[in-house]
């Protein structure tokens, strides 16, 4: 945290995402943003630079040495990580962003998948997500949500499966948002699974509606 968010962001960059994403959202709200945005608009790092991070950190970063320039950040990179922070991180950088780059903040909401995108999936989508999420876990994602997405659920189960959801989340009671959110981050940790193995389709905002 002591470092400058252009060397933060930097290394992040070469993070895998999952770790990347735990070190973003343990930083300030204040330096959340500028890390977040310097990453989106990076775009390919020279050596030098490279040295100079490994100069700056003693050494610890000389895995990132590179013979030639490498590729690194970019809009992709930051929707990757941005996708693995909690919720509230999540929602606080965005929201910076917007007053900061409006135009960029649009391009990344435009790539990132939240729960609520879930209505976005068509229902043998919907029901292939089903199958691997766990009920409980369900039950707690859906405590904080409209009906429209609570609908969709509901619409893709039989009845006896619906009305037993709906019975969880009565009895569930109150829960902290905390948990909520987490219930939330595992089915879309599934989804983009899902996705990226080929199993399911995922339209986003901006792109082209498949024909069949």
């Amino acid at each position: 945290q002591q470092e400058h968010p252009q060397t933060i962001a930097l290394i992040l960059a070469y993070l895998e995402p999952n770790k990347a994403s735990i070190i973003l959202q343990s930083l300030p709200h204040e330096v959340q943003s500028d890390v977040a945005r310097r990453i989106a608009t990076m775009d390919r790092t020279s050596p030098e630079v490279l040295r100079e991070v490994e100069r700056v950190l003693e050494k610890k970063l000389s895995t990132l040495s590179r013979e030639d320039y490498t590729a690194a950040g970019g809009v992709e990179s930051i929707v990757e990580i941005l996708n693995l922070v909690d919720r509230s991180s999540e929602k606080q950088i965005i929201e910076a962003l917007e007053d900061e780059d409006p135009e960029l903040a649009e391009e990344i909401k435009k790539r990132m998948f939240v729960f609520e995108d879930i209505v976005m999936l068509d229902a043998r989508a919907i029901q292939k997500v089903l199958r691997e999420v766990d009920s409980q876990e369900l039950a707690k994602a859906l405590k904080s949500v409209d009906t429209e997405v609570q609908d969709k659920i509901f619409r893709n189960m039989s009845k006896r499966d619906a009305g037993m959801l709906k019975e969880d989340m009565e009895y569930m009671g109150p829960i902290r948002l905390k948990d909520v959110e987490e219930a939330q981050q595992k089915i879309v940790s599934i989804i983009r699974h899902l996705e990226d193995t080929g199993e399911i389709v995922v339209a986003r905002s901006g792109e082209d509606e498949l024909v069949v």
